[in-house]
């Protein structure tokens, strides 16, 4: 067993993990910026004995040493925090580089202190505008020019990582994520698409659809499970790729989507492909399969149906 520290516990993917890795039998303990239930401060919970979660904002580097110091050590960090998304860059650039940049050079600065080995989470993001097959060493054998603010903060991640791999011999893995989606990704405007379009759908709201993406959209819980096996194959200084393999374009996501809510097409707007966005994500999963047992189990149209099911739970639609 584990002591194990996630970082966005309380997120779509860090919740997940927190669940699946606590099944196996891990110690967890979660930060996030969400206030705990019934949180009556520091003492309180401290002299319970018994506490597991802490609000922290992981660009505020002595909120995040506190943690470290009342609740660790920990054997693992699963830093999951991050401000995500293309157009989240863009109108909370601020946030995006104080939580991505600043929050990952916290913990890095605190790995380089007390040891821990460290699971950090990059993006497919970082793939810019290559155009072939993703492989996790095309970003050392080329060029490549990432193509946002959010690209470019999880791109300055994996600099920071490898420097301090380099001058302090810190462990650490990265894992690239494709394109999670599934039950529990709740709805925001800066969700992944396949969230967007499922909530749209629901509540009848119009979509931009921009031709000539492609993607390989990836199941949330298949995706969690294999970063779960991380800690039982921790291999210092490898890179992940964590996708799937059915790669479709956008509009057939879309028509998915509106196939299973039968929502009208009408909602439906098209338009030429997005600027600074990446067009292909086709990706090399073979060394997560061989090193990680990374599975997949869920297809596309089945991981719609399951998310479509939650989000009416959710959000109590008949």
């Amino acid at each position: 067993m584990a002591r194990i520290l996630i970082t966005g516990s309380k997120g779509v993917v860090g919740s997940w993990l927190d669940k699946m890795l606590k099944d196996k039998g891990h110690d967890i303990f979660g930060v996030d910026l969400y206030h705990a239930v019934g949180e009556k401060g520091w003492e309180h919970e401290m002299s319970r004995g018994d506490w597991n979660y802490a609000r922290c904002d992981i660009g505020d580097f002595r909120q995040l040493e506190r943690i470290f110091k009342s609740a660790g050590p920990f054997d693992y960090v699963y830093n999951t925090a991050a401000e995500f998304g293309r157009w989240n860059g863009e109108d909370y650039y601020e946030r995006v580089w104080q939580s991505n940049a600043i929050g990952t050079k916290n913990i890095i600065k605190l790995q380089e202190q007390l040891g821990f080995r460290l699971i950090h989470f990059s993006s497919s993001e970082v793939y810019g505008d290559y155009e072939d097959v993703m492989k996790e060493d095309v970003t050392d054998k080329i060029v490549i020019r990432q193509m946002n603010d959010y690209a470019l903060s999880k791109w300055v991640n994996e600099t920071q990582i490898r420097n301090s791999q380099i001058q302090h011999q810190t462990e650490t893995v990265i894992v690239r994520l494709f394109n999670t989606y599934g039950p529990g990704e709740w709805y925001h405007p800066y969700r992944s698409v396949n969230c967007k379009f499922c909530y749209h759908a629901l509540h009848n709201m119009p979509v931009v659809v921009y031709k000539g993406h492609y993607r390989t959209s990836t199941y949330l819980e298949d995706t969690c499970r294999t970063l779960s096996n991380i800690v039982d194959n921790f291999m210092p200084g490898e890179i992940y790729n964590i996708g799937g393999l059915e790669y479709h374009d956008i509009e057939t996501l879309v028509d998915t989507i509106w196939k299973v809510t039968g929502a009208d097409r009408n909602l439906i707007e098209y338009k030429d492909s997005e600027i600074l966005t990446t067009k292909s994500k086709k990706v090399d999963i073979q060394k997560a399969v061989d090193q990680l047992d990374h599975k997949l189990t869920v297809k596309l149209e089945d991981g719609v149906k399951a998310s479509i099911d939650w989000m009416k739970d959710y959000y109590k639609i008949k």
